[in-house]
Parts: structure tokens; C-alpha cells; sequence
């Protein structure tokens, strides 16, 4: 009994000691992103322009519009594909079928970002001639679909049996079944696998610099090369300007303030739940 509670107490320090590392390397992060760069930021830094090389002060407004472009571009392409794959793999898709598209999904989310960025490039960037936001969006959009798969695929899997039952059992069609109540109950796990897709996302660099490439001024439309955080972040970090080095990890901090609140928002979202009009059932 000795010798079965000193491993037990050793076990459970041990697991005790991991988790406080984990959490304490995530606020550490943390602050020293804060640290570093909230005394960077400034009103000018949301609503202006890059200032050039030796001048004094400037902003990233056009690689925070850049950023929400390509995001929004991404999510538009990346969920609605992912999502609806997850619902053919879960729900239709047989034995060899569901082996060969888990299995591909799983290589496409482990191709480097930089070799999507890559192919990208070769397909959409070299045939329009030009760098533009909408090939940083394609390139992004691609990395959102596996995630979206997998995610999708095991909340549906988590609906129980019984509630497919009952709605066949009522005269639903296995389609109506699905739409209107095997995805509404997983539509909390949905949402959940969905912002974790749009965090990993949010901060790739290496395929919009194959992409988007950048631009110091306002691009209109997604025709354009477009200036993102991510891509700033990169540039301005690696520079020889020390000013350009406060904006940069000014730029991480909102970068990282971004992707903490919409996490955030989202499981508020999530926490009050999801009514479907009756009507639908």
C-alpha cells in the first residue's frame, strides 16, 4: 500500500507540475506579448498608413483591413467545404470511402504551410500575373478545409443514434433528419471546431508571402496585393529599424488580441446555445 500511494503521489505531482507549465507558458506569452507590445501601440497605429523608413510614427490600418479580407475570404472557401465534407463523411460516405477521405484530409493538414503558399502560387498567382488578396484567401481557405473535416465529422459522430431514429421514425427523409436535427445538436461542437480552424489560420505568414504578398498602401477589391498582419509582422521583425521593431510587436499584440476575442465571443455564443425555429423540424 506504501509503495502504491508514493507512485500515486509522485504520478499525480508530476501531472501536477505539467499542467501548471502548460498554463504557465500560455500567460507567459501572454504578458510578455502585452508587455512588448502595448506600450507600441497608439491611436495612429489603427488608422494609418505605414510611415516610411527614419520617419517617426505610422500605422498597420491597411494590414488590419488586409487580414479581415483574407480571413473572410478563407472562412467563405474553407467552412462551407469543410463542413460539408465532414456531413458526406459522417453520414454517407462507406468503409473505403470514409478511409480514403480521412486519410487524405489527415496529408492535407499535414502539408506545410509554406508548400500550400507554394502551389498557390504556381496555380492562381503566375496565371493572373499579380500577387492579390484573393490568392492569400485560396491559399488560406485550403489550410481551413481538413480541420473543418475532422472537426465536423466527430461532433456529428457524438449525436446519438437515437435522435436519427426518432426523426426517421416521425416520416423525416435521412437528409431532412440531418438538416434539422443531427447538425443542430452538434452545431455547438461545429462552432467550437470552426474557431479553432480560424485561429490557426489567422496567423500563417508563409503562404501569403507567396500570395498576398503586401502593399504599403490601400488595395481595393481582392485584385490587388494585399499588406496583412502576419506578412507586416514578418517584414517589420526581421528589419534593421528599431521603430519598425515596436511596430511589429505592436502588430502581434493585435494579432493576438484579434484571435482572442472572437474566441471568446464565439463561446459566449455557444454557451447561451442554439434554438431552431420550430418550423424547421
Amino acid at each position: 500500500m506504501n509503495a502504491k500511494k508514493a507512485v500515486n503521489f509522485i504520478m499525480f505531482s508530476l501531472t501536477g507540475v505539467c499542467a501548471l507549465l502548460t498554463v504557465g507558458i500560455l500567460f507567459f506569452i501572454l504578458g510578455y506579448m502585452a508587455w512588448r507590445g502595448a506600450a507600441s501601440l497608439s491611436w495612429s497605429f489603427f488608422t494609418q498608413l505605414p510611415a516610411p523608413v527614419g520617419e517617426p510614427g505610422g500605422g498597420m490600418a491597411n494590414a488590419i483591413v488586409g487580414s479581415g479580407k483574407v480571413l473572410l475570404l478563407a472562412t467563405v472557401i474553407g467552412i462551407p467545404i469543410g463542413f460539408l465534407g465532414g456531413v458526406y463523411l459522417n453520414e454517407y460516405a462507406g468503409m473505403t470511402m470514409s478511409f480514403v477521405i480521412r486519410y487524405a484530409t489527415d496529408l492535407l493538414n499535414g502539408v506545410p504551410s509554406i508548400v500550400i503558399g507554394i502551389v498557390v502560387w504556381a496555380l492562381v498567382v503566375q496565371p493572373m500575373g499579380h500577387y492579390s488578396a484573393m490568392a492569400g484567401g485560396i491559399a488560406l481557405g485550403i489550410m481551413m478545409i481538413p480541420i473543418s473535416v475532422r472537426s465536423t465529422e466527430e461532433f456529428l459522430h457524438a449525436v446519438p443514434l437515437s435522435l436519427r431514429e426518432a426523426a426517421v421514425a416521425l416520416g423525416a427523409s435521412k437528409w431532412k433528419a440531418i438538416a434539422t436535427v443531427v447538425i443542430p445538436a452538434a452545431m455547438r461542437g461545429i462552432i467550437t471546431g470552426t474557431m479553432l480552424d480560424f485561429a490557426r489560420v489567422a496567423g500563417e505568414t508563409a503562404p501569403l508571402l507567396f500570395t498576398a504578398l503586401g502593399n504599403s498602401f490601400w488595395s481595393s477589391g481582392y485584385n490587388q496585393p494585399t499588406a496583412t498582419l502576419p506578412a507586416m509582422i514578418y517584414t517589420y521583425a526581421i528589419s534593421a529599424y528599431d521603430d519598425w521593431h515596436r511596430q511589429a510587436w505592436a502588430a502581434g499584440f493585435v494579432l493576438l488580441a484579434l484571435v482572442l476575442t472572437i474566441n471568446v465571443i464565439a463561446r459566449l455564443v455557444v454557451s447561451r446555445g442554439i434554438h431552431m425555429p420550430r418550423g424547421a423540424a
